[in-house]
């Protein structure tokens, strides 16, 4: 059977991403197995676990044509559950800091940012915040980053007992991640904060 080099290539970059994704989502388990561990709340997060689902999407920013900084991404907070970012040499994201400040984050090619989305504070019960961030780009040169961000499919996502007492009521009630994806899109979008408007308590 005949296979073009083109073709070839297609599996080859598919393989490879793949292999990539799979090796993200590892990081993924070891992390959130590191959180549930130091909460002492295992139980809840392995009953939710075998239900995350994972879209990987490659983002090429585009160089500004003057010297001052492009906003190439609006503050938000990331409505997944979780969300892990890979650069190349290029920075550009910024974390904004609890006085307002926006902080330049600046990490090496083999380490990747691991940032918590809406859906994962609320099942925190706010301990763990989704940061806000924005991406501004400047320099001379294109700025590529590989994103993973996590989701919880099929599976209703509620605070854990463990994470609820005197000094922190609960303050989310029980919710499903796509459908407030859903709704961040069609109603929440202007909502100064999403998640605490569509299940906040």
């Amino acid at each position: 059977m005949y296979v073009s080099v083109m073709q070839v290539s297609a599996i080859q970059v598919l393989e490879s991403v793949v292999m990539y994704s799979k090796a993200v989502a590892e990081l993924d388990h070891l992390v959130l197995k590191m959180v549930a561990e130091s909460y002492g709340i295992e139980e809840p997060y392995e009953s939710m676990r075998g239900s995350t689902a994972y879209v990987l999407k490659p983002t090429k920013y585009l160089r500004p044509q003057s010297n001052e900084k492009l906003l190439g991404v609006l503050p938000h907070t990331d409505k997944s559950f979780m969300t892990y970012l890979q650069q190349d040499e290029v920075n550009g994201l910024e974390i904004k800091a609890k006085d307002g400040e926006w902080i330049e984050v600046d990490y090496p090619l083999s380490s990747f940012v691991v940032m918590a989305g809406d859906a994962f504070m609320a099942w925190t019960n706010g301990r763990i915040e989704a940061p806000t961030h924005r991406v501004m780009v400047t320099g001379d040169k294109e700025r590529y980053v590989m994103g993973l961000f996590t989701s919880i499919r099929d599976h209703i996502i509620q605070v854990p007992q463990q994470l609820v007492d005197e000094e922190h009521p609960l303050q989310f009630r029980a919710f499903d991640n796509y459908k407030y994806m859903h709704f961040y899109y069609t109603e929440g979008i202007y909502s100064q904060c999403p998640i605490k408007t569509y299940c906040g308590i």
